[in-house]
């Protein structure tokens, strides 16, 4: 039996599934690794799917592996002009009615991990070990890796040795890109409400006008980055959202306020929290609110740090596989990842690293005439769609080559 990987791709991309209501793609998941005998459990962390292959050798169990894909999609709607194109839409955790699109590329994530444990099963006869696959849930949310650890995944299957996983990412097809040390940013997501005084808009005095504090307040916070933050440092400071007010004269008594932090390091996130409390009550205060404002934190990330004996090992097993120049050094991302919660439970070595996934012809051009940025669009996008092939292809070949590097090779003496 053969996976036809394309199709099962072109289906997971045709109905992407929000944060934690994956079920449909757990049911692909789960259908698929019942057509390749492998043991599972699912409903782990309330729509994750865990799969084992074990294969112990004559001096006993081997290596234990983790490899891990996420298996959420986003709320944007998709404007790829694919014939798979999503079309599908969802609710949101406020209850709102929102389109739904894999503009992250966690189909691509799913389809290649079922093809590289297709080919780890049809070559069992060549390594020895156990392989721990964690379909993950609501990566997109940074709590699914908690959810399924607080489901007891770390405690129902053996400990890896190992952490590994992938992403695909706006690099020509063909190219992996991983780095030693940092290679995502950590984030927290706040909640910010500032409290005001609500009125008449004809008569403003008579108010303490939220929106107005709001306004202060996300252009001091940029100051954070270019004015508090050496320009040598990474730092990001987004305010992704404001909600105030429902009528054009009616001033609001509140206004809310959603902010995206990341950084490179738990220093620098500290400094960073700290600057965003200091703004964020000073600007209340110069308002003359009356009540002082909230922050509260919707998620924590840390940092996604490559182990660097493993990374090491794995770019020379890359190298060797594919040729000099495939492995690049794509630098820290400022993107964030809950991968490595993973790795800091169990206390294993994690190496995350990034797939292209764009016609290596098209970038090339883009490369040469400055347009990117532009050009090239970039997860999270509505118009973000790796390219079919060799994408799919080669995320297979990715996953193979990094769990066989850490698995025993079996002997072949009879």
């Amino acid at each position: 039996m053969t996976l036809d990987l394309e199709a099962l791709y072109t289906d997971l991309h045709r109905h992407p599934e929000l944060s934690f209501q994956e079920t449909r793609t757990a049911g692909v998941i789960t259908a698929t690794l019942e057509r390749l005998g492998i043991e599972y459990e699912e409903g782990v962390g309330k729509t994750g799917v865990v799969a084992v292959v074990r294969n112990p050798g004559p001096d006993g169990d081997g290596p234990v592996i983790w490899l891990r894909a996420d298996t959420d999609a986003l709320p944007v709607e998709e404007r790829t002009g694919l014939e798979y194109a999503s079309t599908a839409r969802g609710t949101d955790p406020t209850g709102t009615d929102v389109p739904v699109m894999h503009a992250c590329g966690h189909d691509m994530h799913v389809s290649a991990m079922l093809g590289a444990l297709e080919r780890l099963v049809a070559t069992r006869d060549e390594w020895t070990g156990t392989v721990v696959v964690v379909f993950q849930p609501a990566e997109e949310y940074g709590a699914g890796a908690q959810a399924m650890i607080a489901d007891g995944v770390l405690d129902r299957y053996p400990t890896p040795d190992v952490v590994l996983g992938q992403h695909v990412t706006p690099l020509p097809a063909g190219t992996i890109g991983v780095r030693s040390g940092t290679q995502m940013a950590a984030s927290d997501g706040l909640r910010v409400t500032l409290y005001g005084r609500g009125g008449h808009g004809s008569r403003p005095h008579a108010t303490i006008d939220p929106i107005v504090m709001a306004a202060a307040t996300v252009m001091r916070l940029q100051t954070i980055v270019s004015r508090e933050t050496d320009p040598r440092n990474v730092a990001v400071v987004t305010v992704g959202s404001i909600h105030a007010g429902l009528k054009n004269n009616i001033i609001p008594a509140e206004a809310v306020l959603e902010l995206s932090l990341r950084y490179p390091d738990d220093e620098a996130r500290e400094r960073v929290l700290e600057q965003v409390e200091r703004i964020v009550r000073a600007e209340a205060a110069a308002s003359g609110a009356e009540q002082p404002p909230t922050i509260v934190t919707d998620h924590t990330l840390p940092p996604t740090i490559n182990d660097v004996e493993a990374t090491d090992r794995l770019r020379v097993a890359f190298d060797r596989h594919f040729g000099d120049g495939t492995v690049v050094d794509p630098g820290m991302f400022t993107g964030s990842e809950d991968v490595s919660w993973f790795a800091r439970e169990s206390g294993a070595p994690l190496v995350y690293w990034f797939w292209g996934g764009v016609d290596p012809q098209k970038y090339a051009d883009a490369a040469a005439a400055g347009t990117i940025e532009r050009d090239i669009p970039t997860n999270h996008s509505p118009f973000f769609a790796p390219v079919l092939q060799p994408t799919l292809s080669n995320g297979v070949e990715n996953i193979v080559v990094a769990a066989r590097e850490f698995l025993g090779a079996r002997s072949l003496e009879v």
